[in-house]
């Protein structure tokens, strides 16, 4: 009997194909020695190493969020050899991780690391009598007798274990780190390790090494906290907000990564037509891409994002579970978004190809004989790329904050879905109440921002090293810090 049945989502699909088009991208940046000096001046960038820490650990979590899988159900009372049932519900891998904060489930609110109830409810006393109180939860805070007097040594005890497991994974991580860079320069281990932390080396492990210690150190206190206490507390239906948080990095990631897979044909397509060809065709591709941006991002988004939703429901005999609808539901969000954000790289590849377009090796081609296909993929677009990539990264925020607008006015992502959009969304009635319910909007907030500002200023640090317009003196600046 297979304890589970493998599910295998569009979305999980098509992050694979960009995982794969990442790794085939590193490869070749490795092989050509103009991509290495630039890269070298990225991870010569202290914020930009430790912006890529944050980046890396919601790309791990969105990873273990997209193997999916269904349990197989109780099969006690079935007949041996009869067909083995699976549950509706999809779960993942980091599900599994997970399945503490799953099953602590409390009726209602309660306030991070909370051992009773937000609200008071009513209750029978041993004498019969009703009366209003404030009952414990039925996990948070559980195993203290005395929580009033026990909570706080049981917390500060817990977070420093929590340090010590974070400070013990650190020191595994950056070992082969400081073995390679010992091996590279020649040094003993202690003082490769001494250099990678005062920010001696070429590559500004220093940014990297103490980034790591922090989301590790905090990363060791919530796993430690959070098997016994609601550490960002619960919502309206006592689901854990940690719990959600990190489901709803999967969603932001997949928003920002997904879209590219439409933004990069569109705007490197018809950028290249537009710049080369010129006349009617690049009248035509110029005209459209006004029209669309003339209109209103989030009206033209959300009217199609609603013309898509009422096609999946009219077919929901095609979905057989609700994650597949409402994976269904992500994936055509994504083509929605990245079919409307193609512009702005389209309007950039034109002009730069216009100008690539005269050049002595472009004239040169076309003198040869060479099809017009050929040079624009040979000869223009590799000295255009760094604005494709440059435009890329700057565009991954914008992405993101995107689908949080669109889940807040209700037209983004399925509501059976997780995302920060849908959790602020839900927090605008709390944010009414009295006393206030701030944790869920401050979680997805702090989340949400984290990964808006690392992708904020890894790009920055890219567009420095790829932009041929950025200043010289700057960048030779940062080499010589670098060296």
């Amino acid at each position: 009997m297979k304890d589970f049945q493998i599910v295998v989502l569009w979305s999980d699909v098509l992050f694979a194909v960009l995982l794969v088009a990442l790794a085939t991208g590193i490869r070749y940046a490795f092989k050509k020695e103009h991509l290495r000096r630039a890269w070298h001046t990225v991870f010569a960038n202290r914020s930009a190493m430790a912006a890529l820490v944050i980046l890396l650990v919601y790309l791990l979590v969105t990873v273990l969020d997209s193997f999916h899988y269904r349990p197989a159900l109780d099969s006690a009372g079935a007949a041996p050899g009869g067909k083995v049932q699976y549950s509706v519900e999809v779960l993942s891998v980091l599900d599994i991780a997970l399945t503490t904060l799953r099953d602590t489930r409390e009726k209602t609110y309660s306030a991070p690391f909370a051992t009773h109830f937000f609200e008071k409810q009513m209750l029978e006393g041993a004498d019969g009598k009703q009366y209003r109180d404030y009952p414990r939860l039925s996990f948070g805070g559980a195993h203290l007798k005395d929580p009033e007097g026990d909570k706080a040594g049981d917390i500060a005890r817990r977070s420093a274990c929590g340090v010590g497991v974070g400070v013990l994974l650190w020191i595994l991580l950056m070992l082969p780190i400081v073995r390679g860079v010992a091996r590279s320069h020649g040094w003993s281990m202690q003082q490769a390790g001494a250099e990678v932390l005062r920010g001696g080396t070429q590559i500004a492990w220093d940014g990297f090494a103490w980034s790591l210690l922090f989301v590790l150190v905090l990363g060791g206190v919530l796993g430690n906290l959070s098997g016994h206490y609601h550490v960002f507390g619960t919502d309206a239906t006592g689901n854990d907000v940690l719990y959600q948080t990190l489901k709803a990095m999967r969603v932001a990631l997949m928003i920002g990564t997904l879209a590219t897979l439409v933004v990069l044909p569109l705007g490197i397509g018809l950028g290249l037509a537009a710049g080369y060809y010129r006349g009617w065709v690049d009248d035509t591709i110029q005209y459209i891409y006004t029209v669309i941006s003339s209109i209103p991002y989030v009206l033209l988004i959300a009217a199609a994002s609603l013309m898509m939703t009422m096609v999946i429901e009219r077919n929901a005999a095609l979905f057989a579970t609700a994650a597949s609808r409402a994976d269904a539901k992500l994936v055509a969000l994504c083509a929605i978004i990245g079919a409307i954000s193609w512009t702005t790289l389209c309007r950039l590849i034109r002009a730069e190809t216009l100008k690539l377009r005269e050049l002595d090796y472009v004239q040169a081609a076309r003198c040869f004989g060479v099809s017009s296909l050929r040079i624009m993929l040979r000869h223009i677009l590799p000295n255009a790329f760094h604005i494709v990539l440059i435009t890329v990264v700057l565009d991954f925020s914008g992405l993101v904050l995107a689908e949080a607008v669109l889940s807040f006015v209700g037209v983004g992502v399925d509501p059976t879905s997780i995302s920060f959009g849908m959790m602020i969304n839900k927090a605008r009635g709390e944010l009414a109440r009295d006393p206030l319910i701030w944790w869920s909007i401050s979680a997805a907030f702090v989340f949400m921002v984290s990964l808006v500002l690392a992708a904020n200023l890894f790009a920055d640090a890219v567009r420095e090293a790829f932009d041929p317009r950025a200043l010289p003196s700057r960048r030779r600046l940062r080499l010589g810090t670098a060296k």
